[in-house]
């Protein structure tokens, strides 16, 4: 039976990319959605096997919606994670000689992109006009289809070979450790690559803002000697100052240490909501990065 991956898309986005690497067999459909949400709900409507979205960027963060809507709005364990190396390039539509910087009018991108680009586009465009479109693959299509427009967009390499564009300039990020992590998730286990690492994401909810909150978590990790990788506070939109934690563990769930933080942690009168241990996966950059 074939199983369909969702993922951000059009096709060309870099989570097209995630995907394609998580899912090497030819009986996989890739079905691009346009939003995040639109990927997330599609595995809750059952119209997608899994789902593959960006979770956090080295350069800009997390991905707010994303976590918001893993958060509120769905519950779908996290089934592995990848983190690619993200190259950003501009490009223009197909025409007979190359846009000259003076000459563009707008840029279109991502906000992740455009953000990750700044330095780049304010030195050599900074009378251009900033147009943010839902992914960097709309971006490419818009632009691909009005090559007679002064315009131009930041796109992934493979935007290139999905869409007629002509190369201005390559690797306009402005820091070169530019990694996006994306993360599968699904209501059913999957056979994935082997991994050497994983990870553990959970989920922890105070009872009421009191001093020394977060610490208390931590030291259950602390004195057990669990190394954590990242920890994140995200809103619990029930008042100002109650939060969640979100937490990523170095290692995958096992029988007695970790049980036994969550214990201690939940006799503290916090919740534990557990959304996964999975692979974890780094892809290594490439000379013209599919993503």
């Amino acid at each position: 039976m074939e199983r369909k991956i969702a993922f951000f898309g059009p096709s060309g986005t870099n989570t097209e990319e995630a995907a394609r690497f998580l899912f090497k067999n030819e009986g996989e459909e890739f079905c691009p959605y346009r939003t995040i949400p639109d990927c997330l709900e599609a595995v809750v409507e059952k119209k997608a096997d899994f789902a593959v979205v960006p979770l956090e960027n080295s350069i800009e963060g997390s991905v707010n919606i994303t976590l918001d809507w893993m958060i509120h709005k769905v519950d779908l364990p996290i089934l592995a994670d990848l983190t690619i190396p993200i190259a950003q390039n501009l490009v223009s539509g197909k025409r007979e000689s190359p846009l000259p910087y003076d000459k563009v009018e707008k840029v279109l991108s991502h906000p992740q992109a455009i953000a990750q680009s700044h330095d780049y586009l304010r030195e050599h465009m900074p009378n251009a006009q900033i147009e943010y479109t839902s992914s960097t693959a709309e971006a490419a299509r818009i632009v691909s289809e009005q090559p007679e427009q002064p315009w131009l967009a930041v796109v992934p390499m493979a935007a290139v070979n999905v869409y007629p564009l002509m190369i201005v300039a390559e690797h306009i990020e402005d820091n070169k450790n530019n990694l996006t992590r994306f993360i599968l998730v699904g209501k059913e286990k999957v056979a994935l690559p082997e991994s050497d690492k994983n990870k553990t994401t959970i989920l922890v909810a105070q009872p009421s803002d009191f001093p020394g909150a977060l610490y208390q978590v931590l030291a259950a990790f602390a004195w057990r000697k669990i190394n954590l990788s990242r920890i994140e506070s995200r809103p619990m939109k029930t008042g100002l100052g109650n939060y969640y934690f979100i937490i990523d563990i170095d290692q995958e769930m096992d029988e007695a240490l970790l049980p036994g933080a969550f214990a201690e942690i939940e006799a503290l009168g916090f919740e534990i909501r557990f959304l996964g241990s999975y692979p974890s996966y780094l892809k290594q950059a490439s000379v013209h990065l599919s993503c």
